[in-house]
């Protein structure tokens, strides 16, 4: 088993609410298209289905008070307190099953992350994961439990040295939070600047403390950042920081929030950077444990995570979106039939003003943290 792709019919199975931007029938809706563009079968070996995690799993990471709560709250209805774990109304909203939902998609990165470790499989992806923003103790941005942080917990705990690179929108707060202070795990966030956008953090500066200082890195976007300017910002730190860093394993979050049309974040990414990214994690990842994150246009979750599958299998996905496939959901949302974007290029003053934005990051990042040094920050 070269590849591995995570996947339950259950995923589809719980629901933030009617109202909320996260619609997990994105999930359903990228197995299915990757189904129709024949890039897995129903029947296929490279299919596995995730078994929930323990409770046990999550208070690797997470305080007991707020699994408690997540328990008590499994059932739907409103628990006094509730709001003081992040729970409620608004981004993490109480749903039946929050419990369970959380367990399924931990487990499935947990299985991801095992298959990965064990050489069963080189890449394993996990599209129902990449839930970045919950912290120990409290839900935030959308996210209930941390399971890109259970994941590499469990691969530190096994000694190995992860990276983790993310290019969801926002910065990826939980993760660096759980690792601001350890060398075994370095993580990369390349995301548009906390000065616009949610969680409000990720600014160069942030670089990790004790044994971890310098082992944070994050790369904060202008708004209006396109292909060209994501994949420069990418191919200037991303690359050499894990050649330097020589992990085991690599983590990768790939959430499409960043892409030009998702109403959540103010990026102009389109498939043709994403692809290019997801590329170079490839080419970077000796052993490469993949998770989705966020995305708040289903149709742009669905054919992204498609091609990147394509591109984990080392295999060339169709130009077209299959008919049959349009014809099942024509209530979907999709504008054309091309699986694929056509590219997106700003110019002019805007582009000159954005690339010298990024550039001050880059001479920031090189400057003080010094990749000839083991990681140690500049004195």
């Amino acid at each position: 088993m070269k590849t591995a792709f995570i996947y339950s019919n259950d995923f589809a199975r719980f629901d933030y609410g009617s109202s909320h931007p996260l619609k997990l029938v994105r999930l359903k809706l990228t197995y299915e298209l990757i189904n129709a563009c024949g890039l897995l079968v129903p029947s296929d070996h490279r299919l596995v289905e995730p078994s929930p995690a323990s409770i046990e799993d999550l208070l690797t990471y997470h305080t007991r008070e707020y699994i408690d709560m997540l328990r008590n709250s499994n059932s739907g209805g409103h628990i006094a307190g509730a709001d003081l774990f992040g729970l409620g109304s608004g981004d993490n909203p109480v749903f039946p099953g929050v419990l369970d939902g959380s367990l399924l998609v931990a487990g499935a990165s947990l299985r991801a992350a095992e298959l990965v470790d064990s050489g069963e499989a080189e890449v394993a992806f996990n599209i129902a994961g990449g839930l970045h923003h919950a912290m120990a103790d409290h839900a935030s941005g959308f996210c209930l439990i941390n399971d890109p942080v259970i994941a590499i917990k469990s691969l530190v705990s096994r000694g190995r040295r992860v990276a983790y690179i993310d290019i969801d929108a926002h910065h990826g707060d939980g993760v660096q939070s759980a690792f601001y202070d350890t060398d075994q795990v370095l993580t990369i966030s390349l995301h548009e600047t906390g000065l616009m956008l949610f969680p409000g953090s990720g600014f160069e500066q942030e670089i990790g403390v004790g044994e971890g200082k310098g082992y944070s890195v994050n790369v904060p976007l202008p708004p209006d950042s396109d292909d060209e300017l994501f994949t420069y910002a990418f191919t200037e730190i991303v690359p050499p920081f894990i050649k330097t860093f020589k992990p085991d394993i690599v983590v990768s979050q790939l959430g499409v929030d960043s892409f030009r049309n998702d109403t959540l974040a103010h990026l102009n990414l389109t498939t043709n950077g994403f692809c290019n990214m997801v590329s170079m994690i490839k080419a970077l990842a000796r052993k490469w444990l993949a998770l989705g994150g966020g995305g708040y246009d289903i149709t742009n979750v669905a054919r992204s995570w498609t091609l990147a599958w394509a591109l984990m299998n080392d295999v060339d996905a169709p130009e077209d979106i299959p008919e049959d496939f349009l014809r099942k959901y024509p209530l979907a949302g999709f504008s054309g039939r091309k699986l694929r974007d056509e590219p997106f290029v700003i110019m002019g003053r805007r582009k000159k003003e954005m690339k010298r934005d990024v550039d001050k990051v880059i001479t920031y990042i090189h400057k003080n943290i010094k990749l000839s040094n083991g990681f140690k920050t500049a004195s």
